[in-house]
């Protein structure tokens, strides 16, 4: 397979101011495709086709260039990759590997010109890293509300040789993401499985099995405090949970169930160890999207007027990019969580990364602290 130079411009240029609502235009120009190709953009939004990457395709302008214009409120973020039409197909760098996801801050009218000259060739892309340790996989897993998704279950290195030993869990969402990083969205995964082989051997934690659990095109919605939000925690608690305490040697109580997530995916993980303490103990919220264009969950816990949850939670987050759009909404719900008694460094942990970006090589760097400030005895 030969991979296509790619070299990716990003070019901000103001065409007008709106009050509430944007028009964003994306233009794609790649002189290695014919102007016959078909170039689609896949992204976080609904009108971008929540990231299938073969449902949002650019019109054909000529000469090599491809555009589409969209509407969008003032004040979101943005999150958009190009394709020829599915993942294996995608734009790369001249290495062949996958760019992180390209963002705006929507806050104008603006023109983005992509000058891309590298695509993926229809096969696998390359990847970085292995699958250290057993891992099993449940396809197809179904549940209530929600679309079907793979699960991948990781257990620890001595699962097998010591059968009467029990094993604390930790749930992880966009599984896909955490542990094979040939299913990874980036080809590069969180490391989850050597990060916590390395620990467990060491001795700086119990050994315990780790849940991934697979996103959906309906991620945003599921991992939000909406109707689908509420059928994806069902679906974590009724359905999934149960079916690993039966096929495992769990400990399915409280105090050794966690859960664990990224952006999105760590406002989830704080609103279940939240809303269900009685089933999770412990939580890990990288760069929890807490409070951001009209999502507040900040309000919901400082509307909260019960006793204090016997929970840990741990939160961090980076300083560059999507990272200071989140910075607000973090510094809100610390000051809440410590104004409702809950004390850093014993009831939840802080850390900051000032260099760090929004993606999976940042969390992984910081996944042995969250690890270690979580399952800390």
């Amino acid at each position: 397979m030969v991979f296509r130079l790619l070299l990716s411009v990003v070019l901000f240029v103001s065409v007008g101011f709106a009050e509430k609502l944007c028009r964003v235009t994306f233009v794609v120009e790649s002189p290695e495709l014919s102007d016959s190709a078909s170039v689609y953009i896949a992204g976080n939004q609904r009108s971008l086709g929540n990231w299938n990457p073969a449902k949002v395709r650019l019109q054909p302008l000529g000469n090599h260039r491809f555009s589409r214009t969209f509407t969008f409120p003032a004040g979101i973020i943005i999150e958009y990759k190009f394709t020829k039409g599915g993942w294996d197909k995608e734009a790369v760098d001249e290495n062949g590997g996958a760019f992180q996801n390209f963002l705006i801050d929507v806050r104008q009218d603006t023109t983005l010109i992509h000058s891309i000259s590298y695509w993926l060739d229809g096969k696998d892309r390359p990847v970085s890293g292995q699958i250290t340790g057993r891992v099993d996989y449940f396809r197809d897993v179904a549940g209530k509300g929600i679309k079907p998704r793979d699960i991948i279950v990781w257990l620890p290195p001595d699962y097998e040789t010591d059968s009467t030993r029990r094993y604390a869990v930790l749930y992880m969402h966009d599984g896909q993401n955490i542990i094979d990083p040939r299913t990874s969205g980036f080809g590069v995964d969180w490391q989850a499985d050597e990060t916590a082989d390395s620990l467990i051997r060491s001795g700086k934690i119990a050994p315990f099995i780790i849940v991934g659990i697979y996103n959906t095109a309906d991620r945003t919605a599921e991992y939000s405090p909406t109707r689908k939000g509420a059928a994806y925690s069902d679906f974590l608690i009724r359905t999934l949970k149960p079916m690993i305490d039966k096929d495992y040697r769990t400990m399915p109580d409280r105090e050794h169930t966690a859960v664990a997530g990224s952006s999105m995916g760590g406002l989830i993980s704080f609103m279940l160890v939240w809303e269900h303490p009685e089933v999770f103990s412990k939580a890990i919220c990288m760069s929890p999207a807490f409070k951001i264009y009209r999502l507040d969950y900040v309000k919901t816990v400082q509307k909260y007027s019960g006793g204090k949850k016997p929970i840990r939670i741990y939160i961090d987050n980076g300083g560059v990019g999507l990272e200071t759009r989140l910075q607000p909404g973090i510094d809100d719900m610390l000051i809440v969580l410590d104004g409702k008694g809950y004390i850093q460094e014993r009831d939840y942990f802080w850390v900051k990364d000032l260099t760090a970006e929004h993606n999976e090589t940042a969390w992984a760097k910081r996944l042995p602290n969250a690890l270690i400030r979580i399952f800390a005895q």
